[in-house]
């Protein structure tokens, strides 16, 4: 007899075959019982005819609760009512554990009382589909990257110092060596690397010690950094858009089902991939105040501003050449005008904000050291990225993905905290 999984049932239907998982369900009516059988892969209904099962096994599997733990055995078939679903006609059951009272149940739940309870509520079938769209997310990203010449080159997650300031820094006695950080990015390390490989990405967790209690934000989060050398601003922001697009194809491809489950329009997913809109972050503001904003051209973008920017727009929104003095000390000063950089910020649609931030960075050792001094860096922790300057500069650029905004957009999640298996927020360490 074939182990198999869930997902694969339609590939055996007549043979008997035996699954491993947990019940979702569990309901009988005389002398049928009806199993909503789960393993990881996808669900399937198996029915139980005491007749045909025994009467000791028969009333033994009633005795089975809400994630018990079982090995079943049966013939897949056809579903009678529901075309192109099947069910099992079970053949045996071999309990692993009967579990407790589970204490998620089908009444409305808080969010303290899931979030207390995480490590029991990523089983349910919405958070399973978030947890399925991420793992598709990810390798969707990591497939375009190696496929347009990209090299995984993993950053440290403990730094010296800072990438972008030092005031949402965690940081923590290293030995003898003074102070350490947890990485806020890997964005300087990766620099380095395109000295060797030409084009460099890395992809993991990274810690903003932020007092901010938004939908959008979490203390720990994954994200993948690109850098690429001989590449400038306009073709940066062309990487970055084929990039999302290919996300938005490999979801729509292999997520179907979870999309469904979560309720998600794929329609507005598809309407995505088309060609991107771009504007300067002057033209953004003049349009924020044309529809009644007090924003002036020195800020940076709200989450209502950007909601606004994408109202009535089927596809992202690419906002660039933003003033130098809301950007960081790396990125390159337009030239056209040296008040301005050329950094771009992704809007996503539907509310759900930015996803991307990148630009083209400063080659010019001197331009770079003038900055650095200007926001009164410690020159020496930094000496190592002033020689990138140095010895073979070219032009280059690169861009940060935060995965769980990505995955936010994709799957219509509402809150981000259930993006990622385990949240860290400013009040929440636990589980």
């Amino acid at each position: 007899m074939q182990d198999i999984l869930v997902k694969d049932i339609a590939n055996h239907l007549g043979t008997e075959v035996r699954l491993k998982g947990w019940v979702r369900n569990i309901r009988h009516s005389g002398k049928l019982l009806f199993i909503i059988f789960r393993d990881g892969s996808a669900e399937v209904q198996a029915v139980a005819f005491k007749p045909e099962l025994g009467e000791e096994i028969f009333e033994g599997a009633k005795r089975l609760t809400l994630e018990s733990s079982l090995i079943i055995t049966g013939i897949p078939k056809e579903h009678q009512k529901k075309a192109g679903e099947y069910e099992l006609a079970v053949t045996g059951i071999q309990i692993v554990q009967i579990a407790d009272e589970y204490p998620i149940s089908k009444k409305e739940h808080g969010p303290d009382f899931l979030l207390s309870n995480r490590h029991l509520w990523i089983r349910s079938p919405k958070q399973w589909a978030i947890l399925r769209i991420r793992h598709t997310v990810y390798f969707a990203i990591c497939e375009y990257l190696n496929d347009n010449n990209f090299f995984r080159f993993d950053s440290p997650i403990l730094t010296p110092n800072a990438c972008e300031g030092t005031t949402t820094l965690f940081e923590l006695e290293y030995f003898d060596e003074g102070m350490a950080y947890l990485s806020q990015s890997g964005q300087l390390y990766l620099e380095t690397g395109i000295m060797s490989l030409g084009r460099v990405y890395d992809f993991g967790p990274v810690f903003r010690a932020e007092r901010s209690k938004t939908r959008k934000h979490l203390t720990e989060f994954w994200m993948m950094d690109a850098e690429a050398a001989y590449v400038e601003h306009e073709e940066n922001m062309d990487i970055q858009e084929g990039l999302i697009r290919h996300v938005i194809r490999k979801v729509l491809a292999t997520c179907d089902k979870e999309l469904d489950i979560l309720e998600r329009d794929k329609e507005l997913l598809k309407a995505a991939d088309a060609p991107f809109k771009r504007m300067t972050h002057f033209e953004a503001i003049e349009y924020l105040r044309s529809q009644g904003s007090e924003i002036d051209h020195d800020s940076d973008l709200g989450a209502t501003d950007e909601v606004l920017l994408t109202e009535g727009s089927a596809v992202p929104v690419f906002i660039e050449k933003w003033p130098k003095n809301i950007k960081a000390f790396y990125m390159r000063r337009a030239p056209e005008d040296e008040n301005l950089v050329l950094g771009s910020d992704l809007i996503a649609p539907e509310g759900f904000g930015e996803i991307i931030g990148g630009s083209e960075r400063e080659t010019d050792y001197e331009a770079l050291l003038a900055r650095m001094k200007e926001e009164k860096m410690d020159l020496d922790a930094y000496q190592w990225f002033l020689d990138l300057r140095k010895y073979g500069s070219v032009p280059h650029s690169g861009f940060g993905i935060g995965l769980e905004r990505l995955v936010t957009w994709m799957s219509g999640t509402h809150h981000i905290r259930e993006t990622i298996p385990f949240p860290r927020m400013i009040y929440r360490i636990y589980p």
